[in-house]
């Protein structure tokens, strides 16, 4: 008897009225949304734009989803080809069914579309998103929890998952390793390692990127060899297996060569978002200067009106003063002014008289 186990949600969808809630589909949405937001701030961190990476992600989502049913359904085709196949379930993607290889794959294509129209590195920008797409993996996993499906070999561990029986789908009930859960942890581990060797290395070119996808095949490798669901076997791996392992030599290569030839990071990752993020400031710095003039000229005002009015007053007094003071005709002369003035006429007066008019000589 088991005494401590992960319960399995005995239904993985809920009914609003018409409308089916799916646990797998939120898993997946969920999922998308953490990666574009946190690839949002790693890329304003290196200098583009902010609501850059969502433009983008409106080509890569649809054509990551594409690219992941295609691969489901071309390495596991029995189900929809096969003999007794239904081929519309192949359009079912809600019922789960996604592979990443294929999900990264056909999503580069609609990044790269993407970038294209917006004159954006593609290295670069899948830089940003890495640890992003590795936190989203790590909740689009719990899809397949919510589905009850890509469990592992049965065990009696503390955290075994405990799966129902579905005779439908020929499912037998038991207890088997979570590798859901497994793969979740592993891939918050690889956002973190590509985090901390980004900040550490300052990676570029792609290489955060390689680094995200090495890491992760290096732990796929192992947890898909642990399921026990039906898959292509080559000399005797699962096709996954074989198919981890490629991918891991690939993006090991991938990134020597890129250290080697353009070691470092971009200088700049998306044209023109520095000079409008350059003049945004300048616009604010001369607003911030001109309300500073402005609070001047109104504290200096009034006074400047006091003084001017001050000065105004005083050449006023001034010049009553010495209007009173100065000698002249004007009718405020002193009297002592007008007899100084007499005394200086009267020698003028005599010297006019003619001579002997005044006495007579006797001889």
């Amino acid at each position: 008897m088991d005494l401590a186990f992960i319960p399995s949600p005995s239904v993985g969808v809920v009914h609003l009225g018409p409308i089916p809630l799916r646990g797998y589909a939120f898993c997946i949405i969920i999922g998308v949304f953490v990666g574009v937001w946190l690839g949002n701030k790693r890329w304003v961190q290196r200098g583009g734009r902010s609501g850059t990476v969502a433009d983008i992600a409106v080509w890569a989502v649809p054509f990551g989803l594409v690219g992941g049913r295609l691969y489901h359904v071309i390495t596991t085709y029995e189900p929809y080809f096969g003999p007794n196949g239904h081929p519309l379930d192949a359009f079912k993607v809600w019922e789960g069914g996604l592979g990443i290889w294929g999900a990264v794959a056909l999503g580069a294509v609609g990044a790269w579309i993407g970038c294209r129209r917006r004159g954006i590195p593609l290295p670069a920008y899948a830089d940003a998103l890495a640890p992003g797409l590795a936190l989203g993996q790590a909740i689009g996993r719990w899809g397949n929890w919510f589905n009850q499906e890509l469990y592992g070999k049965p065990t009696d561990v503390p955290w075994a998952l405990k799966i129902s029986s579905d005779p439908a789908i020929g499912r037998i009930g038991g207890t088997y390793h979570p590798t859901f859960l497994y793969e979740c942890l592993w891939c918050i581990g690889v956002a973190a390692l590509v985090i901390w060797a980004d900040k550490r290395f300052r990676l570029g070119h792609g290489r955060a990127f390689a680094l995200y996808v090495a890491a992760y095949c290096a732990g796929r490798a192992w947890i898909e060899y642990m399921r026990v669901d039906e898959a292509h076997h080559i000399l005797g791996l699962r096709l996954n297996v074989w198919t981890a392992l490629i991918v891991f030599v690939l993006a090991v290569a991938y990134f020597v060569v890129s250290a080697k030839k353009a070691p470092g990071r971009e200088a700049v990752v998306e044209p023109g978002a520095q000079l409008a993020a350059g003049a945004d400031g300048a616009a604010a710095e001369g607003a911030d200067h001109v309300d500073e003039a402005k609070v001047s000229v109104e504290k200096a005002s009034p006074k400047a009106d006091s003084e001017d009015g001050a000065e105004t007053e005083t050449g006023a007094d001034e010049a009553s003063e010495s209007a009173t003071d100065e000698p002249g005709d004007e009718p405020g002369d002193e009297p002592g002014d007008k007899k100084a003035g007499d005394a200086a006429d009267a020698p003028a007066a005599d010297a006019a008289k003619p001579a002997g008019s005044g006495s007579t000589k006797k001889s």
